[in-house]
């Protein structure tokens, strides 16, 4: 189905809102944008001189894990000073009222960012992983962690000017795995750029595709895969989708609705409490 043009109709969109039963709210990068985080795509996407594209790969892993590293925990480092915008309590508030009526939120992300943890959403599929977990490369395991430094060697690297020296830490001061006897390096439990995505977060995130009577998709461009399948799927199945991000995407012309503008100023009018709710 091609819309001519979404309906930027607000009060037909609260009507949709006041009957879902099953919602399930895609997000990405422009969620998080709102409160500050460094997106590392598009211009000015630079730590020191590289694009997150040529640290967040395996390869660059295998040849430089203590550059990987520093490039990580910066971020790590980034994030322990952000806050969840309106956006993300927003959603959080909706999945803890909805709850109370026998309704059901999913949050479904591409951030690796854990705002939507922080502002209280419980039912979250990170896609690509989180910030705040490790993966080891010996033994799998993978286990949250919000150390500061990660590791002793990193306190105080990782700074993004081009100017800086690589800190280049042996690898066995890296982190380290702590399962018994393992020792094992550990990586950044997100998914890099040419690895794919969890196959039973993606069960999961299928399963509630096909339940959701109402699909959300905030801050993200519609481009990046498989995520850019997700809405369109739902909407090929007369599923309304519901479109928040500053500007039109590529995918914009399938979905019923189409908010522009920040989504910490669009979202929380569309999830506030709707007059026919019946609130317990």
């Amino acid at each position: 189905v091609r819309f001519s043009s979404p309906r930027v109709d607000m009060a037909d969109f609260r009507e949709v809102f006041a009957k879902a039963k099953h919602i399930a709210i895609i997000t990405g990068a422009g969620v998080s944008a709102e409160s500050g985080v460094p997106t590392f795509r598009g211009a000015g996407g630079f730590w020191r001189k590289w694009q997150a594209q040529e640290l967040a790969t395996p390869e660059a892993f295998a040849r430089n894990p203590s550059r990987v590293w520093e490039f990580y925990h910066y971020r790590r480092e980034v994030m322990l000073s952000k806050h969840p915008n309106p956006a993300h309590i927003a959603i959080a508030e909706c999945e803890r009222r909805l709850s109370k009526q026998g309704r059901s939120v999913v949050v479904i992300t591409q951030n690796i960012d854990e705002l939507h943890r922080k502002a209280g959403t419980k039912h979250l599929l990170e896609i690509h992983g989180s910030l705040f977990k490790t993966r080891c490369t010996n033994c799998g395991n993978v286990a949250a962690n919000y150390k500061s430094p990660i590791c002793p060697a990193l306190a105080g690297k990782g700074a993004p000017d081009p100017e800086t020296e690589d800190a280049a830490i042996p690898v066995e001061d890296l982190p380290q795995c702590e399962e018994d006897g393992c020792n094992g390096l550990l990586r950044p439990h997100v998914v890099w750029f040419g690895e794919t995505l969890d196959p039973d977060i993606l069960t999961e995130v299928e399963k509630e595709l096909e339940i959701c009577d109402l699909c959300l998709v905030v801050g993200t461009s519609s481009v990046v895969y498989p995520a850019a399948m997700f809405a369109p799927q739902v909407s090929a199945r007369g599923v309304p989708v519901a479109e928040f991000n500053t500007e039109a995407t590529p995918a914009t012309n399938r979905f019923r609705f189409h908010f522009p503008g920040p989504c910490g100023t669009t979202l929380p009018p569309a999830l506030a409490r709707h007059h026919t709710e019946i609130i317990s």
